[in-house]
């Protein structure tokens, strides 16, 4: 990688962690481009070299956080993989009980997600990544399909219905425990995912 491409890529690491800070902070409503750049030490005009606009940043931001949490999931899965033959049900809880956790011990990054995500910038996150590190979501569910050698009927549609699921409900449970605390909702919450992978599995394909 040549210098000009290490300090293109510097800059936009720097505007994305500028950005976190504020939105997570002050929100994204409240926060300005002009904010972002100052925070940033980055001219405001460069800011326009790499994001459209502020909810562009937002958007590139839940990919590459999201990103983030999905890999360390993976790779703690593909740990555990070594020793422990899983289905492919209890490969999904793993890597759903691994991104709450997380959530859970970053209460701000939760609710920067939870607020923002919807169904068009996942998608987005599914197969666009920000950083070299990042991983495209899309290929490692159909890879873990593929390898399950379970058919499965509407992929994403299931993978949709269980982000929503996750995302609306642990939002309450963590901040507020509401229903109940995180604990007293994993079970049901569980039980409900292998429900929608269940009825997606196609047994007479």
């Amino acid at each position: 990688m040549g210098k000009i491409e290490i300090n293109k890529k510097a800059k936009m690491t720097s505007l994305l962690d500028a950005a976190y800070k504020l939105f997570t902070t002050q929100g994204v409503n409240k926060t300005s481009i002009s904010e972002i750049s100052k925070e940033s030490g980055i001219a405001k005009g460069t800011f326009y070299l790499y994001f459209k606009d502020k909810y562009d940043i937002r958007n590139k931001l839940i990919s590459h956080e999201s990103s983030k949490l999905f890999t360390a999931a993976k790779t703690e899965l593909l740990l555990y993989q070594k020793d422990h033959d899983i289905s492919f049900e209890d490969q999904i809880i793993f890597i759903a009980d691994h991104i709450i956790n997380a959530l859970n011990e970053n209460q701000s990054l939760l609710t920067f997600i939870s607020k923002n995500l919807s169904w068009g910038i996942f998608k987005q996150a599914l197969t666009s990544n920000i950083n070299d590190n990042d991983i495209n979501f899309k290929h490692v569910f159909e890879s873990m399909i593929n390898e399950s050698k379970q058919p499965i009927h509407d992929p994403e549609v299931m993978i949709f219905m269980i982000i929503e699921l996750v995302s609306s409900t642990i939002y309450s449970s963590i901040l507020y425990k509401e229903p109940v605390d995180l604990e007293h909702l994993k079970p049901h919450l569980y039980n409900a995912i292998r429900g929608i992978i269940q009825s997606h599995m196609c047994t007479s394909c």
